[in-house]
């Protein structure tokens, strides 16, 4: 009778570790104890990208008390990188820090895009929104939006501006800025710059650029910031209006970092991450940092960014379909 108990015990438990998650069989262990959590840049180690992910993993490292490694694949706009943690298994072990442009523009910048966003990821929780400043030359004699708007409309020279390529957040400002307006406009895309020296120099008239890049020579006196493109004004320059209140009704133009896993993480995994996530980047350790960059913090749960995701993919397919702009 012993023996029978024994064994059906035995069975009972063998049932039961296979209902349990893969995730907690596969590793012998709870996550996130197994091993470190990769997670991926999709752009150059250096970028705005890579510089939040430093930021957040050290932070997430140290409340989960577990090693976090970033890893750099960057390429083809970001899509090396979104392809390699699309095919990773879905065991909370691989991350990405992903964009407004891997995960919403590039479903319409690229025909044969190898992921897609919202049936290859899970979302776990955006980091923040990253508003653009319009920049121009301060020899253009141009003191605000409207003076450049009239400026564009008589005179075809004025009207080229420069990004670090086809699909990027400045090049998309623009070309909103362009349909708005009325006014045609020449994107000239950079290879290894954005054109913002061009501006400085004055061979561009003017451009859309990110903070970071553009406060020193603001600062310097090397700039003119014409306006913000996001819905408020920004803490780091609260006397810059925005682009709405600066009078082009419906411009309304920001870029956003989130993080993402695989399709078919565990939920319970990617809810703790989205918690932690949400609770480091509004951190005083962290926050400051991400304000350096010009990001405005937000957090969120999986289910808003999954909403926002949603919705600028469709936004940005609207803009880009009339615009003409297309990679591959």
């Amino acid at each position: 009778m012993t023996d029978r108990r024994d064994f059906l015990a035995t069975l009972g438990a063998a049932a039961l570790g296979a209902s349990l998650p893969a995730v907690g069989r596969a590793q012998g262990a709870p996550w996130p104890s197994a091993r470190p959590i990769t997670y991926v840049v999709p752009f150059f180690a250096g970028s705005t990208t890579d510089v939040i992910a430093r930021i957040i993993t050290q932070a997430l490292s140290e409340s989960l008390k577990q090693t976090f490694v970033v890893e750099s694949k960057a390429g083809a706009g970001g899509i090396i990188g979104a392809e390699t943690v699309a095919k990773a298994a879905p065991d909370g072990y691989t991350l990405i820090g992903g964009t407004s442009g891997t995960h919403a523009a590039n479903v319409s910048l690229y025909k044969n895009l190898p992921y897609d966003p919202v049936k290859d990821f899970e979302p776990v929780s955006l980091v923040g929104d990253v508003p653009s400043l319009l920049v121009a030359n301060p020899n253009l004699g141009v003191n605000s939006v409207a003076d450049l708007i009239a400026l564009l409309k008589k005179s075809e020279k004025a009207r080229a501006y420069g990004s670090a390529g086809v699909g990027t957040t400045p090049h998309l400002a623009g070309e909103l800025f362009s349909q708005i307006i009325g006014v045609p406009l020449l994107h000239v895309p950079y290879k290894n710059q954005s054109g913002l020296t061009d501006v400085v120099s004055g061979q561009l008239a003017f451009k859309f650029d990110q903070l970071p890049s553009t406060l020193p020579l603001l600062q310097s006196g090397k700039i003119k910031v014409l306006a913000v493109t996001s819905a408020k004004r920004i803490a780091q320059l609260p006397d810059v209006p925005t682009m709405i209140e600066a009078g082009v009704a419906g411009f309304e133009f920001t870029s956003w970092h989130a993080v993402f896993a695989p399709k078919g993480t565990p939920k319970p995994i990617v809810e703790r991450l989205s918690t932690e996530i949400a609770r480091v980047v509004k951190s005083p350790q962290a926050q400051p940092k991400l304000l350096d960059l010009g990001l405005e913090v937000v957090g969120g749960s999986p289910a808003e960014l999954a909403e926002l995701m949603q919705r600028d993919i469709e936004r940005l397919s609207e803009l880009i379909k009339r615009s003409g702009a297309s990679v591959g």
